[in-house]
């Protein structure tokens, strides 16, 4: 069985908040979602983007891989219907990143945009997901820097996200989540901001309970000035 706590912040610059998140423990079902298309379309976006997600799974008969992924899939196509219908939401989509418990210690993980998944695990961290962005499919692609692409003008578009076409790419993943593991999802008003050694060094801090550590890194970013959102969702083994 799996704990897990969340928290999500404005940040430093916006005055609206458009990532959504959802905890669903019955499930075992985990989702992080940061919208876009402007105040009100990003916004719902990202929530209606959570919600169908855990509507579908509450009512699969398998709770896998196979049902975690077709749950994206229809979420994608109620954004977009809802943005083609709706004036008010016309180009709104969001990020999607979703995490589900599934058997033999495993989490599935699902992925579109640059909403990421993280594992620690004997206190190294590594990212799990890929960012579906201008950056890492092209831009490393055709050979440019890190410096340049930290400051080229294409470096905040994304390749993919849900709700912004009938096709749409989800990235699959599986982990095995052990002992002290912790995995974390965030927007990027998280790992956008701050060095991932500093987000490694909150999660290994022993003392401190899954939402403090979420209020740590939230205070991080925001004292780094973030520029977004942020939003943060810790899960672990129940021990």
């Amino acid at each position: 069985m799996l704990e897990a706590r969340a928290l999500t912040d404005p940040g430093r610059v916006r005055s609206n908040n458009q990532d959504s998140f959802r905890i669903v423990p019955d499930l075992g079902l985990y989702l992080l979602a940061d919208g876009m298309g402007g105040a009100r379309g990003g916004e719902r976006a990202s929530l209606l983007a959570v919600e169908t997600v855990a509507e579908i799974l509450a009512h699969s008969k398998h709770r896998d891989a196979a049902a975690l992924l077709g749950a994206v899939e229809e979420a994608n196509l109620r954004v977009l219907h809802e943005a083609t219908r709706d004036p008010r939401y016309e180009g709104m989509g969001t990020t999607l990143v979703a995490a589900l418990e599934t058997q033999n210690n495993e989490v599935a993980i699902a992925s579109v945009g640059d909403s990421r998944a993280y594992l620690l695990e004997a206190g190294s961290l590594r990212a799990i997901t890929e960012d579906q962005t201008w950056v890492q499919e092209v831009g490393r692609s055709l050979g440019l820097d890190e410096g340049s692409l930290k400051i080229h003008p294409m470096r905040h578009v994304l390749t993919m996200a849900v709700g912004v076409g009938p096709a749409i790419r989800i990235r699959y993943y599986a982990v095995k989540l052990n002992g002290d593991s912790i995995i974390l999802l965030s927007s990027d008003g998280l790992h956008g901001v701050i060095a991932e050694d500093q987000i490694a060094e909150i999660l290994k801090d022993s003392k401190r309970t899954l939402e403090e550590k979420c209020g740590n890194l939230i205070a991080a970013a925001n004292a780094a000035g973030s520029p977004d959102n942020v939003t943060v969702l810790l899960i672990r083994r129940a021990g």
